[in-house]
C-alpha cells in the first residue's frame, strides 16, 4: 500500500495522529532558555560531576538530525543551524504520553525539550529530558547523502535543504557576512558615507552592459534595472559628499557562468580630490585586512593555489601583454601594440575574439583577455586602459588614447575596476556620443546618453577617483568556492520542468 512505502504519506499520517491526540502541530511560540550554541559556550568546559551537582535546567529547541530509539528510552540530536546537542528521552522520566510523542518524531521535525544537563558515559553533553514539545512537522524527508547528488542545481534550487544538511555551506555565508561587515567598517573608519540610490532608472548607465527593462504603469514610461551604481554616486560627489559608497544589488542581462550571475552584489565608492593611484593603495590595504580577518592569515587557499596577500603586483595593460606573451607566437614590440593593422594580425594569430568594427582599444583589450587574464593568479593590478573601452575615465595627460583606469585580478578573475573619473562635461558628452554611435552600429552594451548626468557635471565635480568591487567574486576567493552560485544564497535558475515543484 502507498502509506507503507511513501515517506511523505507516512509523515502526513503522523501529522494527523498528532492532531488526533490533541497536539497543535504548528504552535505559535516556544520559550527557550538557551540556544544550542549558548549551551556549548556555557557548559562545554563543565565536568560531569559539576553538572550532576548543579542540575542546570534548560529549555532548548532545534531540528532533529538523528533519532536513536532503544526500547523505553532513546536519543535525538537537535541542530540549530550552527551546533548540535543530544537529548536523552526516558519513558519513566517524561511519562508515557510524552514518550508516545517522541515515537511520532521524524528526522527533520522541529521540537523543543526541557530538562537538565548531564554527561553520558562517553562524556557527551546531553539534555536529560523532562518534557517534549512538537513545534513543526517536516513532511519531506531530508536527503541522506546530499553531497552525493549528481544534479548540482538541486543544491542551489533547494538552498534551504542545503543549509540544513551541509554545515560548510552555512560557513560560506557566515564568512560572506563577515566580509561585508569588514568592508563597511573599513570605509566608515576612513570617512565614507554609505547611501542608497535608485534601482529603477530611466537611463541604464555607469557600465557597458545590457540592462533588464520593465514598464511603470502609472507613469507610462520604460525603466531599467540598474547595471551600476556609479552615476548617482558621482552626482552626490557634485552635491558635496566627498567620500561616498553603496553596496547593493545590480542587474545585467547577460549570460550565466561560474563567474557571472545576472543579479549580483557590487560595492562602489568614490573619493573626491583623489586619483586612481590613491584607490589602488586603499584597495590593497582593505582587501589584505579582510582576507586576514576572514581566514586568519594573509595566505589564502583557493582551488589549486595559495594566494599571497603580502605580495601584490602592478602592470600596465601593455606591459602585462608583453610579460605574459605566449612562446607559441612571435612576441611583438611595444610599438606594434599601437598599430591597428598589427593588432588585428596578432589577435588572429592568438585566436582572440573581437568585433569587426573594433578599434585599437578594443583589440588590445581582447588580446589582454586572451593572453594575460588566465595568468593573473596572485593579486595583481592592471592599469592604463584604452580610452575606447573606458567611456567614463579621465584621459592620461600625455596619451589621449589611454585613460587612468585599473582593474584588480585575483585567481584569474576580475575583482575590481577603478579609475580617475572624467569630470569635464564637454568631454563626457563627446564620450557618450561615441557610445551612441557604437550602439547605432549594433553594440547593445554601449552606453546611453545621460543628459542629467552631464548637467550634474556642469555644476563642477572635483577631481575624483571611483571604484567598483564584486562582492560575490571576493567571497568566492576568500571561501575557496569554485562557482559564484556557491556564494549567492538563491542564484537565478531555470524554472523547474512544467513549473511544478518536484518532491
Amino acid at each position: 500500500m502507498e502509506h507503507e512505502t511513501n515517506p511523505r504519506v507516512q509523515r502526513l499520517l503522523k501529522l494527523e495522529e498528532l492532531k488526533r491526540r490533541g497536539y497543535d502541530p504548528y504552535p505559535h511560540k516556544f520559550d527557550y532558555s538557551h540556544t544550542l550554541s549558548g549551551i556549548h559556550r556555557s557548559f562545554d568546559a563543565v565536568s560531569a560531576q559539576d553538572l550532576e551537582g548543579s542540575k542546570s535546567p534548560v529549555r532548548v529547541c532545534g531540528r532533529i538530525m538523528a533519532l536513536r530509539p532503544h526500547g523505553k528510552a532513546g536519543f535525538l540530536d537537535l541542530f540549530d543551524g550552527e551546533h548540535r546537542l543530544q537529548v536523552y528521552v526516558r519513558r519513566d522520566r517524561v511519562g508515557p504520553e510524552a514518550f508516545a510523542l517522541y515515537e511520532l518524531f521524524d528526522l527533520g521535525d522541529i521540537v523543543g525539550a526541557e530538562g537538565t544537563l548531564f554527561r553520558t558515559r562517553t562524556n557527551e553533553l546531553t539534555v536529560l529530558a523532562s518534557s517534549l514539545q512538537h513545534l513543526a512537522k517536516d513532511l519531506l524527508p531530508l536527503p541522506e547523502k546530499w553531497h552525493g547528488l549528481t544534479d548540482v542545481e538541486t543544491r542551489y534550487r533547494q538552498r534551504y535543504v542545503d543549509l540544513i544538511v551541509n554545515h560548510e555551506v552555512r560557513e560560506v555565508f557566515v564568512k560572506r557576512a563577515k566580509i561585508i561587515r569588514g568592508i563597511r567598517n573599513f570605509l566608515d573608519a576612513v570617512g565614507y558615507l554609505e547611501v542608497e540610490t535608485p534601482v529603477l532608472q530611466t537611463v541604464a548607465g555607469g557600465a557597458l552592459a545590457r540592462p533588464f527593462q520593465t514598464h511603470h504603469n502609472a507613469l507610462d514610461i520604460e525603466l531599467y534595472l540598474r547595471i551600476a551604481l556609479e552615476l548617482h554616486l558621482k552626482r552626490l560627489i557634485v552635491g558635496g559628499i566627498p567620500r561616498v559608497y553603496e553596496m547593493s544589488r545590480i542587474f545585467r542581462n547577460e549570460g550565466i557562468s561560474t563567474q557571472h550571475n545576472p543579479e549580483f552584489t557590487m560595492l562602489e565608492f568614490y573619493q573626491a580630490y583623489s586619483d586612481f593611484h590613491d584607490l589602488m593603495d586603499m584597495t590593497q590595504e582593505m582587501i589584505t585586512k579582510i582576507a586576514e580577518s576572514v581566514n586568519g592569515s594573509r595566505q589564502v587557499s583557493y582551488q589549486d593555489y595559495i594566494l599571497d596577500f603580502d605580495h601584490w603586483q602592478r602592470f600596465t595593460m601593455k606591459d602585462a601583454i608583453l610579460h605574459f606573451w605566449p612562446e607559441s607566437v612571435p612576441k611583438p614590440s611595444a610599438n606594434e601594440l599601437r598599430s591597428e593593422k598589427r593588432l588585428r594580425e596578432l589577435a588572429r594569430a592568438l585566436g582572440a575574439e573581437f568585433e569587426p568594427s573594433a578599434g585599437i582599444g578594443k583589440m588590445l583589450a581582447a588580446i589582454f583577455e586572451h593572453v594575460v587574464e588566465p595568468n593573473l593568479i596572485q593579486p595583481t593590478f592592471i592599469f592604463d586602459y584604452p580610452t575606447e573601452v573606458s567611456p567614463l575615465s579621465k584621459t592620461k595627460p600625455d596619451d589621449p588614447d589611454t585613460v587612468e583606469r585599473f582593474e584588480l585580478y585575483i585567481a584569474g578573475m576580475e575583482l575590481a575596476n577603478g579609475y580617475s573619473e572624467l569630470n569635464d562635461p564637454a568631454e563626457q558628452r563627446a564620450r557618450f556620443e561615441e557610445q551612441l554611435a557604437a550602439r547605432g552600429r549594433g553594440d547593445e552594451e554601449a552606453h546611453q546618453m545621460d543628459e542629467d548626468y552631464i548637467r550634474a557635471l556642469s555644476y563642477a565635480m572635483p577631481p575624483t577617483a571611483g571604484e567598483g568591487i564584486g562582492i560575490d567574486r571576493l567571497t568566492m576567493i576568500l571561501t575557496n568556492s569554485r562557482s559564484i552560485r556557491d556564494v549567492i544564497l538563491f542564484p537565478l535558475l531555470r524554472p523547474e520542468s512544467g513549473g511544478e515543484v518536484r518532491e
